[in-house]
C-alpha cells in the first residue's frame, strides 16, 4: 500500500473530510512551541551554571560497561533516549513513563492522553516488548566493543524489531524474530559504517547508524519473506493497521474538531511533541514530555552527562523544536485527512547533528534545522513510497535521515560560524 491510497483509504473511513491545515493558525501554534523551547532552552542554561554536578558524566561511560554492571545497565537504558542525543538513562526511564502512562489513559479513553501509541495500531505492548529485547541482545552481544569508547549499541531500538511487529503483528514469535534479526544484523552493520563511511568522509556518526538502520530493515523484511512462522495477516486487518502506521498518529481531540486557526495552532504544537517520541514509534505527545522533563532533570544535576557530555542540550532542543516546527507548517498538506509526514526524521538526526558539529554556533542550530526541515520529509516520502507493502515504510524515513545529513552537514561546514 503506498503513502497516497493509505490518505485516501483514511479520507473515505467514515470520518468527515478535514481540509488542509490554515497557514496562519499552523504559523502561530509553530511559532508558540519555537517560542516556549527557546525559554526552555535558555532556563536550562541557566540552570547548568548552578547544577550540583551530581552523578556520572559521560567520559569514560561506554569504556566501563564491559567491567562495570552499574555502567551496563546504565548504558542500556541509556541507549533508549540516544536516537534523540540526548543518551541519559534518566530521560529513557522518564519516555517509558510518559509513555505509560499515555497508554493507561489512552485505554481508559482519557481526553488527555494524547495521540495512540504506535500509530493507534494497539500493538505499542508488542513493540516495546520486542524493541527493548532486541536491545539487550544488542548490548548483551557487543558491549565488549565498548572497551574502544562509544559504539552504536542502540540501533535496534528504533529499527528492525518494532517495525516487524508493525508489520507481522502481535505474538511471541514476531516479538522474538524482529528482536533477533535486529541485534544481529542493525548492530554489526552500524559498527562496520561508522568507520569505514562517517570517519573517513568526516560525516556524523549519525549518517552511518541510519544507514545501518536502513539496510538491515530491507534484509529483515527480505528473510522475514522465508520465516513460514512469520505470516502477514488478513488482508482486511493489514490494509486498517498500515492506513494507522502510514498516515501517522491522530493529534489528539482537537485535531477532529471543526478547523480553526485556534485548532490549527494546537494541532501544531501538539505535532510537533510527538515528534519528539516518533522515533521509538512512539509518537505521543506524554511520552514526548516524559522524555523531555527526564533530559533537562538530567542536565541540570550534571551538564557533563547528557547529550555526550557536550554541555549543548539547550542548543540541541531549540534546534530539534525548530526543525520541527519548519517541517509541520512547510508540508502540513500532507496531514490533510489523517494522513502524515516524517516532519521527525530530522528531530533525530540533521538538526541536532548540525549543533554538535558546529559547536553550537547559530549557524549549526538555525541552518541545521532549516536544510533537516526541507530536505528530510519529502526525501522519506519519496522512498517510502517505492518499498514493497511488506517491508515498513520506516526504511523510507532513515534513509532519508542519512541523505539528509550527508548532504546538510559538509554545506553548513562551509558557511561562517
Amino acid at each position: 500500500m503506498t503513502l497516497d491510497s493509505a490518505f485516501s483509504r483514511a479520507a473515505l473511513s467514515g470520518s468527515a473530510p478535514r481540509r488542509e491545515r490554515g497557514f496562519a493558525g499552523t504559523v502561530l501554534g509553530a511559532a508558540a512551541v519555537v517560542a516556549l523551547f527557546g525559554g526552555f532552552a535558555l532556563l536550562l542554561d541557566a540552570l547548568a551554571g548552578m547544577s550540583p554536578r551530581l552523578g556520572p558524566v559521560s567520559e569514560g561511560w561506554a569504556a566501563a560497561v564491559p567491567h562495570d554492571a552499574l555502567a551496563a545497565v546504565r548504558w542500556f537504558f541509556g541507549d533508549m533516549s540516544e536516537p534523540q542525543f540526548y543518551k541519559s538513562e534518566l530521560a529513557s526511564l522518564a519516555l517509558l513513563a510518559g509513555a505509560a502512562l499515555a497508554w493507561w489513559a489512552g485505554r481508559r479513553r482519557k481526553r488527555w492522553a494524547g495521540a495512540p501509541l504506535a500509530y493507534g495500531t494497539g500493538l505499542w505492548p508488542w513493540l516495546l516488548a520486542a524493541a527493548a529485547l532486541s536491545l539487550l541482545i544488542s548490548n548483551l552481544a557487543f558491549s565488549w566493543t565498548l572497551d574502544a569508547g562509544w559504539q552504536p549499541t542502540f540501533v535496534p531500538f528504533v529499527s528492525v524489531a518494532p517495525a516487524v511487529v508493525l508489520v507481522y503483528g502481535p505474538g511471541w514469535k514476531t516479538c522474538l524474530s524482529g528482536a533477533v534479526l535486529g541485534a544481529l544484523t542493525t548492530t554489526p552493520l552500524a559498527l562496520l559504517l561508522v568507520p569505514t563511511v562517517a570517519v573517513p568522509l568526516g560525516l556524523p556518526s549519525v549518517v552511518a547508524c541510519v544507514l545501518a538502520m536502513a539496510f538491515a530493515m530491507v534484509l529483515t523484511f527480505a528473510i522475514a519473506r522465508k520465516l513460514p512462522w512469520l505470516v502477514l495477516p488478513a488482508e482486511s486487518f493489514r490494509e486498517e493497521r498500515e492506513v494507522a502506521a502510514e498516515a501517522g498518529p491522530p493529534s489528539s481531540a482537537s485535531a477532529r474538531r471543526a478547523p480553526g486557526v485556534v485548532n490549527d495552532a494546537i494541532w501544531a504544537v501538539r505535532r510537533v511533541l510527538c515528534d519528539f517520541s516518533e522515533a521509538p514509534f512512539f509518537a505521543n505527545e506524554l511520552a514526548s514530555l516524559g522524555l523531555l522533563l527526564g533530559v533537562a532533570a538530567a542536565f541540570v544535576l550534571n551538564p557533563a552527562l547528557p547529550a555526550y557530555g557536550s554541555g549543548l542540550l539547550p542548543e540541541i532542543l531549540f534546534a530539534q523544536a525548530l526543525t520541527s516546527a519548519i517541517g509541520v507548517v512547510l508540508w502540513r498538506g500532507w496531514y490533510r485527512d489523517g494522513g502524515w509526514a516524517a516532519t521527525y526524521a530530522s528531530v533525530v538526526s540533521v538538526a541536532p547533528a548540525a549543533v554538535l558539529m558546529s559547536n553550537g554556533s547559530w549557524t549549526g542550530i538555525i541552518g541545521g534545522a532549516v536544510l533537516g526541515a526541507v530536505l528530510a520529509p519529502p526525501l522519506a516520502r519519496a522512498a517510502a513510497a517505492r518499498l514493497p507493502k511488506d517491508f515498513h515504510p520506516s526504511i523510507g524515513n532513515v534513509t532519508a535521515m542519512a541523505v539528509a545529513t550527508a548532504v546538510s552537514v559538509p554545506v553548513l561546514g562551509l558557511l561562517p560560524a
